[in-house]
């Protein structure tokens, strides 16, 4: 069989056009939902702009075939208020982030990374799986920075446990920094770091050493910080400029 040209592995190939995750993507994969040329795609599948993808039997729309090369990445600054999910659908139908976005013309709308229902701050969304997926992964140690409301009787030591690392279902997870901002007594504000975005990592961790986050508050992802002005329950979109710094930042990771 002859090697084909300019194709590339069906995950990398939808996550680019913002058609999903490749996370997602090898989910879907995995359970038969998507085809390539009427046959059932596998991992690994290659791809390119002449394949016809289906997806659950729906075809991948042909604009966004040909508008692959001139779609431009778009990131956006959301300010998430308490008590919205990150996902697209709930059984209970509590309110979404994603009901708060401006519709795509072609693609979707990728989380980078997320924020539990009682948490507050910046979440950042792009229509470019790539970008997405190279912002979470954990090989680019990217920093989380949060503000968080502590109730219970912080210590020195308790802070140095937190530095150093606390063990957490057989993992060792910390604090990259621990820094007091304001507040007295057993109800303090205090700024931390962590380059991982698990679930409850933070609130896990202080609970580990017997405090308590009553209040948390994304403020920075890597480079880019909520940005003062954005109120909360909006959003912003980054410029072009600012976009192609941060595809710069990745592409020299």
């Amino acid at each position: 069989m002859p090697i084909r040209k300019n194709t590339e592995r069906l995950q990398k190939y939808l996550s680019r056009l913002g058609v999903g995750s490749r996370r997602e993507i090898d989910a879907w994969i995995e359970a038969g939902r998507i085809s390539v040329n009427g046959k059932i795609s596998i991992l690994g599948t290659q791809v390119g702009s002449d394949d016809h993808i289906q997806i659950d039997g729906r075809p991948i729309r042909n604009r966004i075939l040909r508008n692959e090369k001139s779609s431009r990445p778009r990131v956006l600054l959301y300010n998430k208020p308490e008590g919205e999910i990150c996902t697209r659908k709930d059984p209970q139908n509590r309110p979404s982030v994603f009901s708060k976005f401006p519709r795509l013309k072609s693609g979707r709308w990728i989380l980078v990374g997320r924020l539990d229902i009682n948490s507050r701050g910046l979440l950042m969304i792009t229509n470019n799986g790539d970008l997405a997926q190279s912002l979470m992964h954990p090989s680019f140690n990217n920093e989380r920075e949060y503000l968080c409301r502590i109730y219970g009787n912080v210590t020195t030591s308790k802070i140095n446990s937190l530095l150093q690392g606390r063990d957490l279902d057989g993992r060792l997870v910390k604090f990259q920094r621990v820094e007091k901002i304001r507040g007295q007594g057993r109800n303090m504000w205090f700024s931390v770091v962590v380059t991982e975005g698990r679930y409850r990592e933070i609130r896990r961790l202080w609970k580990s050493v017997g405090c308590t986050v009553s209040r948390l508050n994304r403020i920075r992802f890597g480079e880019i910080r909520l940005p003062r002005d954005l109120r909360i329950g909006k959003w912003t979109e980054l410029n072009h400029k600012s976009v192609y710094r941060l595809m710069q930042h990745i592409k020299q990771k």
